[in-house]
């Protein structure tokens, strides 16, 4: 077949290894926001690009080898994100079984892979896979790089590639660092997602943004209005492809235009925003909401806040712009066990005036929790369980603590010998094989076995049960009582 095509970007995903008997019906299938952005960028730059999207598309390792050969590109990008930050680890075994199939069935087709993982690891990358080219960094300059040249073998002009980790006799070369997009060149240089590109009625949002609407979590879209996070948590490796703690926005004007696309053309109601700190700069979060109110969408967002970001002065536009949920990061009770993480500097009484104020606005909490963090012991995760329940918030992710690459607690793992999953999918919180880290009271196994538990006693917990109820419907309050009887299967439980 002759090529006409310059560039295929793959997402690749499989949520049935990640989680389980959940992701039939309860897990999200989210549109992939950077291989979006990335099929745009490289469009923008006059290069025929297809984009496929095999968790929405439900293809497999084989099909997406297939048709890779008939569609026969120069380039091949395969972009390893997910819902969050980890989550771009746990997809790396797709990702790795892709290459395999593609090297196999049509070897004279170059890969390149992207990512968070990828950027964190780029030289362990390169050595465990059959990609030829790993990007460290954020990609859109190493992508526009290699497409720009005459020969993908040649290493005179691969090492002239910013980003770029290549092999030469047979070993890993890296070219040059790659610098990031500047903050004023955002809104030119990754104006928006090829949401052409995606089977957009095949998205759907997470099961409690919609507790309002049950039955309506298509369609769904999420967006970034910044990259980066200027927060250094050691657990946390969102900045692994920005090289450093920092944060860029894009102006809230040009925001505005993709939640005009995708209000009008795609009829999206139910949005994230994919912004690892959202509620964080005064000037940018009103800015955007007085835009959406003036326009007078009826969106159902969820976006990302701290206990120290959230303001009094920005609830009522949140709320007013369709904020109807902020996700909390409030890992643990004890101020010891946040410390030694590098969370925040608050306290408990921090955390109930917080929750309590944002729903006081009218608006429901997910609040995050991490059980097994390095100084937790059977103790301090029983008392973060009993404050859950004491604030009751409407949704509740409970995290067993893990050492996610591109994190500081990937390094000192590393350095001091901890217990690592052996498959990037078992760092999935809901695979069967996670191994979290064990800290300095407990095995790895008492932990898992902990975070299990207390999710159960949560979601079946009364108090929590009459307010699902009360709140949203004996319809949502059925859904819950549902989920809560599947059981996560466990290798390494205690």
């Amino acid at each position: 077949m002759a090529r006409n095509i310059d560039l295929l970007i793959i997402s690749p995903g499989n949520n049935r290894i990640i989680y389980q008997g959940l992701a039939k019906e309860y897990s999200a299938i989210e549109p992939p926001v950077w291989a979006g952005l990335l099929a745009k960028f490289a469009r923008n730059q006059g290069y025929g690009t297809y984009l496929m999207d095999q968790e929405a598309l439900g293809l497999s390792s084989e099909k997406i080898a297939q048709n890779t050969h008939d569609l026969n590109p120069r380039l091949v990008a395969i972009v390893v994100y997910g819902q969050q930050p980890s989550a771009s680890t746990q997809n790396m075994t797709m990702a790795e079984e892709i290459c395999s199939k593609i090297h196999s069935q049509s070897p004279l087709i170059k890969i390149l892979l992207v990512g968070g993982h990828v950027s964190a690891l780029p030289e362990k990358t390169l050595n465990e896979c059959d990609a030829d080219f790993v990007c460290q960094g954020e990609g859109p300059h190493t992508l526009q790089a290699l497409l720009q040249l005459d020969d993908l073998k040649n290493s005179n002009q691969l090492n002239k590639v910013p980003g770029l980790w290549y092999r030469e006799n047979g070993e890993p070369v890296f070219s040059q660092p790659s610098p990031v997009i500047p903050k004023e060149e955002l809104s030119v240089s990754l104006n928006g997602v090829a949401w052409d590109m995606l089977p957009m009625d095949a998205y759907r949002a997470h099961n409690w943004h919609c507790f309002d609407h049950i039955n309506e979590r298509s369609p769904y879209a999420s967006i970034y209005t910044s990259l980066g996070c200027p927060f250094k948590c050691s657990f946390c490796c969102i900045n692994a492809p920005f090289g450093k703690p920092s944060i860029r926005y894009w102006d809230p004007n040009f925001v505005i235009t993709e939640l005009d696309i995708l209000a009008n053309k795609y009829g999206v109601k139910n949005i994230k925003i994919a912004d690892e700190m959202f509620v964080l700069q005064e000037d940018h979060v009103i800015r955007l909401c007085d835009l959406i109110i003036e326009r007078g969408y009826n969106f159902n967002f969820w976006a990302y806040a701290r206990v120290d970001t959230v303001k009094d002065n920005f609830l009522k536009k949140l709320k007013q712009a369709g904020f109807n949920w902020l996700s909390l990061g409030i890992e643990s009770k004890s101020k010891h066990v946040r410390d030694g993480t590098d969370k925040g500097h608050y306290d408990e009484k921090d955390i109930v005036e917080t929750v309590r104020k944002v729903q006081d606005a009218g608006i429901y909490i997910i609040a995050n929790y991490i059980f097994g963090l390095p100084d937790d012991n059977y103790e301090s995760m029983n008392e973060t369980l009993i404050l859950s329940k004491e604030l009751n918030c409407e949704w509740a992710n409970f995290y067993s603590g893990m050492a996610y690459p591109g994190s500081k607690l990937y390094d000192i793992a590393l350095q001091k010998g901890w217990d690592l999953p052996k498959k990037w999918h078992d760092f999935s919180q809901h695979s069967y094989e996670q191994l979290p880290l064990a800290t300095d009271h407990l095995t790895a196994g008492q932990v898992l076995s902990f975070r299990d538990n207390a999710w159960q006693e949560y979601f079946t917990n009364p108090t929590y049960t009459t307010m699902v109820k009360t709140k949203f419907g004996e319809e949502v309050l059925d859904h819950i009582n549902k989920l809560s009887l599947h059981k996560l299967k466990r290798k390494y439980s205690a």
